[in-house]
């Protein structure tokens, strides 16, 4: 098996983001609102710290309850000591955990997840600032997925480097899913994007159209890459028969979604994301700080 060991790159990202704070004197100082009992949010929130603590960013862990959530959030906004934010989620497990996260200043959103950089990725508007001259900010799981997938052969590092490549993501969540797939799309990629409701296309680049229902058989049969991020034993297992001979596959859920016979004839086969999750957003909070408060 062709395994690629996510912490291996993430270690490579994260020595480029301490390096650069070491050698600048940099004081960037994050705070991360944990209102969750969630196992894997107290998990999330532990790495969050781990990772700035390598890199040497401060992390601040604020612990709080979902009734003070808002409050807590306004103050951290407006304090100019505090350049990044985090919040781990699920808070309420409901839709007002996606309100809170629109509620994040946008330039201290180190998961790059409100509104103003989700709409900036869907219509491809790749800079911000007055004369554009920052880097938009992107959501750090879809950014860590496409990281790693550079190095595959399904990357090319000139013009868009997906252009012609066919892409399976089963994952429509508006967290991950969703912005990958219209990333993916944004470089190039013609993406069949799966959730519970079934298949559809995204296209930037004008393939020709389908002639009928996105089936599952079809997609995985025409990929170049399979992506899963399903959270549920109930999904069906990719099996090697359904693939495409040298897929990358890759799996970004806590529960694995290839079968065993799957992994052992990918092309490059990626177990798990989480480790570049973090660096990326690292990577988010050096850049928040470059560009709207080393000045300010």
């Amino acid at each position: 098996m062709n395994t690629i060991n996510p912490a291996d790159t993430a270690a490579f990202f994260r020595d480029i983001v301490k390096k650069e704070i070491l050698e600048d004197g940099l004081q960037i100082n994050i705070a991360g609102i944990l209102a969750s009992t969630d196992p894997a949010s107290i998990t999330y929130c532990n790495y969050a710290r781990a990772g700035c603590e390598d890199v040497g960013i401060n992390f601040m862990q604020i612990n709080a309850d979902p009734d003070s959530i808002v409050p807590i959030l306004s103050e951290v906004n407006s304090d100019r000591n505090i350049h990044g934010i985090f919040i781990y989620y699920p808070v309420w497990g409901d839709v007002r955990d996606g309100d809170i996260r629109d509620t994040v200043s946008p330039q201290k959103d180190v998961e790059g997840l409100t509104s103003y950089w989700i709409r900036k990725l869907y219509a491809n508007e790749r800079f911000d600032g007055e004369q554009n001259q920052f880097k938009a900010i992107l959501p750090c799981t879809p950014l860590a997925i496409i990281k790693l997938l550079e190095q595959t052969d399904a990357y090319m590092p000139y013009g868009l480097p997906f252009r012609g490549k066919t892409i399976t993501v089963f994952n429509r969540s508006e967290v991950v899913g969703k912005p990958l797939a219209y990333m993916l799309s944004n470089d190039g990629a013609k993406i069949y994007s799966f959730d519970i409701h079934g298949g559809v296309v995204i296209d930037n680049y004008g393939s020709q159209p389908e002639a009928g229902p996105v089936t599952r058989e079809m997609a995985l049969r025409n990929s170049d890459v399979v992506i899963t991020g399903v959270p549920s034993r109930q999904f069906e297992k990719i099996r090697a028969s359904e693939l495409k001979p040298g897929a990358v596959c890759l799996n970004f859920s806590s529960v694995q979604n290839f079968d065993g016979d799957a992994k052992a004839v990918a092309g490059r086969y990626i177990p798990r994301v989480g480790p570049m999750t973090v660096a990326m957003c690292m990577r988010n909070a050096l850049q928040l700080y470059r560009n709207y408060h080393q000045n300010g």
